[in-house]
């Protein structure tokens, strides 16, 4: 039996995360029905190159995201340097210039939170390896609104500060390995 797919899946990483992302984004299978958001704490002054990076490890298209873009099932879409990636409504993303978060433009925090607030319990939010605790406050609004959460396990995480403040802060549905992340993915059948 398959499980039930959610209606968006939003990604956070910092340190470490390329390679996290890297397997994460190469377990999506081709079809996924449901847009993939992804926040990589990055430079704000120079191109983020992320997209070109990640485009022959995923099954999906992957884009950077632009302002007042379609939310499209089935596309892995970037945050872009310096600017905040949000869910406008369940059609439309935005960007926004507003604060840095913990130090970092883009931040996982306003991504999760403002999905959960748009997907509610059709929202998959997973976290992973990171060296700050930008993720918690997202992760906490994400389980209020009934969403899904997996955190990486700090013991595997290359930096580990970010899973665990996450996991202190607000909890998680279930605490994964990248091999078990890919398992779970997997359960999600086209």
């Amino acid at each position: 039996m398959s499980a039930p797919f959610p209606q968006a899946v939003v990604i956070g990483a910092s340190a470490g995360g390329i390679q996290a992302l890297r397997e994460v984004l190469g377990c999506f299978p081709a079809g996924f029905p449901a847009p993939v958001l992804v926040v990589q704490h990055i430079p704000r002054d120079r191109p983020s190159g992320l997209p070109a990076l990640f485009d022959e490890d995923c099954a999906l298209p992957v884009a950077e995201a632009t302002d007042k873009a379609p939310l499209c099932p089935g596309v892995v879409l970037f945050a872009p340097p310096d600017y905040h990636l949000l869910v406008e409504d369940r059609t439309t993303l935005a960007l926004s210039r507003d604060d840095a978060v913990l130090f970092s433009r883009p931040a996982i925090d306003p991504l999760f939170e403002s999905a959960a607030e748009v997907f509610g319990d059709g929202l998959l939010a997973i976290l992973l390896t990171g060296a700050s605790a930008d993720g918690s406050e997202g992760v906490a609004a994400v389980r209020r609104e009934g969403g899904t959460v997996w955190i990486q396990d700090p013991e595997e995480a290359t930096a580990s500060l970010m899973p665990a403040s996450a996991i202190a802060h607000a909890g998680a549905d279930a605490i994964v390995t990248l091999r078990d992340l890919c398992r779970r993915l997997g359960c999600f059948h086209p």
